[in-house]
């Protein structure tokens, strides 16, 4: 028998976290049974393409959602589906945009029509009514919910619908045994960032408004004043890129702030930190903040993103009104040992392959439902 096709939606195939979460359980499903194709809204490349492809699975593009481009947008999705009815569930992940590539499968036939929560707000811009007309439409759109926590799908798909149990948390599960501790790595990454009798704050993210860069490096710089011999050691990229650098040489810190890039070795660089720093302004529950518990790590961070957030009891969760030095103080209390959490994340169904196994038998599931209906 051939595989089930899978039809996965997303912005563009990046390291960011949705889409690491989603090639974590496309690395770990039986791709006998199920395969993922993506629809993405980016002409260019994403880093993870390429590994999609050698996989089994295809990349379609669409033109970025826009206001001014929606007639043209539903046209594109309507010819689409046309061509491809070969997909019987459509998995959704741009949050409420979600609504509209739902709507053309909803015409198309799609029985299984998934909309997916990775986010509980998303602040305020020129978009907002657009968004909350998509918020509104989900409802009549999708016909499965999913969402990274309790809290991001009361955002995206409302309290009624969440408390109905029709929401189903699908965990931002990582692969446990990538991320345990190895002295020998430690060590490595310590010696290539020149920090190997230091403390080291570790951050991943893109540099976008949401993840609070600004703040971050005064937090670093409170712990400087404090412990002269730490370092800060940044992973990602982003537009806002350019004016955090330009941040840290004003406070003469440049030295001592590493700016890494986009990289393909997480799990080995959460081994070289000492502790992991996330002062986001909103989350869902983000998959970056799972692994760094999976590598044994404290973690500070913003009491904006969910309680549930904390799988190992090692996340310590502070306001955003704080100011820096009392971040600070919280960072120089902790300890700094990594601790083997991975039994602990198993229980908690936050291991990539279980959760694997649990996402195949949803699928086949509902492809057998219209089957029978």
């Amino acid at each position: 028998m051939k595989p089930i096709r899978i039809l996965q939606v997303v912005t563009i195939m990046n390291r960011g976290g949705l889409e690491t979460m989603l090639m974590n359980y496309y690395r770990k499903i039986d791709r006998s049974k199920i395969q993922f194709d993506f629809i993405v809204h980016r002409t260019e490349k994403g880093h993870y393409d390429d590994e999609i492809v050698a996989l089994g699975g295809k990349v379609f593009r669409m033109p970025k959602i826009r206001p001014g481009n929606y007639n043209l947008y539903f046209k594109q999705l309507d010819q689409f589906f046309g061509a491809h009815p070969e997909y019987q569930v459509v998995h959704s992940h741009i949050n409420e945009n979600s609504s509209f590539v739902l709507r053309a499968a909803k015409k198309a036939g799609v029985p299984c029509r998934i909309a997916h929560s990775h986010l509980s707000d998303l602040g305020l811009d020129l978009k907002l009514p657009f968004r909350v007309y998509a918020r509104l439409a989900m409802k009549d759109n999708a016909n499965h919910y999913f969402a990274c926590s309790k809290q991001a799908g009361e955002w995206l798909f409302g309290k009624k619908i969440t408390k109905s149990q029709q929401v189903k948390v699908l965990n931002n599960a990582v692969n446990v045994e990538e991320f345990q501790f190895n002295e020998n790595i430690r060590k490595k990454v310590r010696e290539e960032l020149n920090a190997e009798n230091k403390l080291v704050i570790g951050h991943i993210g893109r540099f976008n408004k949401q993840k609070n860069h600004e703040y971050l490096i005064d937090i670093f710089k409170a712990v400087q004043d404090k412990q002269p011999d730490s370092v800060l050691v940044l992973v990602g990229d982003g537009h806002l890129r350019q004016q955090i650098e330009k941040k840290v040489n004003d406070l003469k810190l440049y030295s001592h702030v590493h700016f890494l890039g986009v990289r393909e070795d997480i799990a080995n660089l959460m081994q070289g930190f000492d502790l992991f720093l996330f002062p986001s302004l909103f989350e869902g529950l983000p998959v970056v903040l799972v692994e760094a518990q999976a590598a044994g790590l404290n973690c500070v961070v913003s009491n904006t993103i969910t309680n549930e957030a904390d799988l190992t009891g090692r996340v310590e969760f502070l306001p955003l009104e704080e100011p820096p030095q009392q971040w600070a103080n919280k960072i120089l209390s902790l300890t700094y040992e990594h601790k083997d959490t991975s039994e602990l994340l198993r229980k908690c169904g936050y291991d990539t392959g279980t959760m694997a196994d649990w996402l195949t038998g949803y699928y086949t599931g509902r492809v057998i439902e219209k089957k029978q209906a």
